[in-house]
């Protein structure tokens, strides 16, 4: 028996770390890391011990053969990546794989006085960051966040039905209650204090703000009520404050155009169809399942530009998908080119994927079936306009040399991220990025960047983990060499400002007392948590206040 890395795997190498036979693929130091879509264990070595299962933050490895039926393909997943590759030359001597010197490449000398360092954002690249730092150097960290509650990408983009990957935020949640880390929720970087304010009061100042901006798609229409970007969507379904309970509007939607085709893509396919009681068991904001149990929606269109061989969700997510009860995939055969990448993709590929999903030529100019869910993927065709005078009626799309119009008053943009600018930082307009060499801000000794600030928006929450090592990893090495500003002003100091500045600051102990009241309410409905949506309601449970139980 072997074990399989499934959907959920956050690609953070832990497991990596653990293994003793050196079965995991690709491992950090491999030129593929960080540009494939998840971890694999490869089937010819591995000896069942389990332990990349015990460290696993967001339980995505399981024995194959107690993988349930929708599951079941992960185990090719797994050893398809090794197929075709030749098995590296064990060793000599008694050791399974080969051992590199003992490194310490992110830590300080044993003699070095604490820094002081400011992490910007709480997300998985600034708690990867900040853990990093708390795990090797004797180092302060004050964790910033402009939300008077912790989790960023965690909490608040991660899809309710998704909870292995949620999971993760357990692991940083550890850090939160850390001695050396001190909590400052609720202050805005920009707004409340700035950004020179901030570096004069610590050693260094990381900032991990993310990416929270969308792109637009560019064509005529998108203005219209009923465009939504996904960005405001999954903000919606996951309770995020700055987002309204009204600001989608299901109303009369039989099918809805999602402009995209990659994770995210999915993930708000998937939440439009998922029969809404099987996410009642979710996280997901009570304002958003009962738009939802009351939604008319039955069919999801998404957009891809490109072939399925191109596309842009990933494996895991893709058979995750062919597998959602209730509810079908089906390849719109629009396009001959769809057809011929799928029949013609070797095994492992993504198109392979798709073998097995009907194909059919969809005639659009009929509503969706009634009492039937699908999901439709329709390659080599991109959206040239969205139709309608005063609100959404259509998205006008290629087909061939030409155009058609595919019905829908709701469309969804999931073309991807973008950076914004951080007052007080250089910015490059261009790549939505500060520049930076290796994390170090160009021009602002001191000050750093982590996460989609500064690579982009691109790969997901582990990602985050290799690229926050080579961050810390610069300032320790500006720290060293005495390249960081002595900051003027005490971390005492920085407290009294935040809370002169900012209308609530919210800290460790607050943090904890929303934490506590979400999962109380969840109680009440048999639900993990129940989000406050608000920042009053956040604010008013970190002070302990009384909130009345949802009906």
């Amino acid at each position: 028996m072997t074990y399989a890395i499934t959907q959920t795997c956050c690609n953070d190498a832990t497991c990596v770390a653990v293994c003793p036979v050196n079965c995991i693929h690709p491992t950090p130091q491999e030129r593929e890391f960080g540009s494939t879509e998840m971890l694999h264990i490869d089937p010819a070595t591995c000896i069942d011990c389990g332990a990349c299962a015990d460290a696993c933050p967001v339980d995505a490895i399981f024995p194959v053969d107690s993988l349930s039926p929708a599951q079941a393909g992960y185990a090719a997943v797994n050893a398809a990546y090794f197929a075709g590759k030749e098995a590296p030359a064990e060793p000599p001597g008694p050791n399974f794989h080969a051992w590199g010197a003992p490194a310490f490449e992110r830590s300080l000398p044993a003699d070095f006085a604490p820094i002081r360092v400011a992490v910007v954002g709480t997300g998985p690249a600034g708690m990867y960051a900040a853990e990093d730092l708390l795990l090797h150097t004797n180092a302060e960290v004050t964790l910033v966040d402009r939300l008077p509650v912790a989790g960023g990408l965690v909490r608040y983009g991660v899809a309710p039905d998704h909870p292995a990957t949620k999971k993760v935020g357990d692991t940083f949640a550890r850090f939160h209650a850390h001695p050396r880390v001190r909590m400052r929720l609720g202050v805005e970087v920009g707004k409340d204090v700035t950004a020179e304010e901030l570096a004069a009061h610590h050693d260094a100042v990381v900032y991990a703000v993310g990416a929270s901006a969308d792109r637009r798609i560019g064509v005529p229409g998108e203005e219209l009520p009923g465009s939504v970007s996904a960005t405001a969507f999954v903000a919606w379904y996951n309770a995020h404050p700055e987002c309204a309970p009204d600001a989608i509007d299901l109303t009369g939607a039989e099918r809805v155009v999602v402009v995209g085709n990659g994770n995210v893509a999915l993930d708000v396919a998937r939440i439009l169809v998922s029969d809404p009681e099987a996410l009642a068991g979710t996280d997901i904001a009570d304002h958003a399942l009962a738009a939802l149990r009351a939604s008319r929606v039955r069919e999801v269109v998404l957009l891809g530009r490109r072939g399925p061989e191109n596309a842009a969700y990933t494996a895991s997510e893709l058979v995750a998908l062919t597998h959602l009860p209730g509810v079908r995939l089906v390849v719109d055969d629009h396009d001959p080119r769809t057809g011929a990448a799928i029949d013609g993709a070797e095994p492992g590929e993504k198109a392979a994927l798709l073998r097995d999903v009907a194909r059919e030529a969809v005639d659009w100019s009929r509503p969706p079936a009634a009492g039937a869910r699908r999901i439709v993927l329709r390659f080599h065709s991109a959206p040239s306009a969205l139709t309608g005078e005063d609100a959404v009626r259509g998205a006008r799309v290629t087909e061939g040399p030409g155009e058609r119009e595919i019905p829908a008053t709701l469309v969804l943009r999931a073309v991807g991220y973008r950076g914004m600018p951080v007052p007080g930082l250089p910015f490059d307009e261009a790549t939505g990025t500060v520049p930076h060499e290796r994390g170090r801000v160009t021009g602002m000794p001191g000050t750093y960047v982590v996460g989609w600030i500064k690579r982009g928006p691109s790969g997901g929450i582990g990602a985050n983990r290799t690229c926050a090592a080579e961050t810390v990893g610069t300032l320790l090495a500006d720290a060293v060499a005495g390249a960081l500003p002595v900051p003027s002003r005490t971390a005492q100091a920085f407290r009294r400002l935040a809370r002169r500045r900012a209308a609530e600051v919210v800290d460790a102990r607050g943090l904890a007392a929303i934490d506590k009241a979400e999962r109380a309410r969840g109680r009440a409905s048999g639900r993990p948590r129940v989000k406050l949506g608000t920042v009053a309601e956040l604010v008013a449970a970190a002070k302990g206040g009384r909130l009345r139980r949802p009906n």
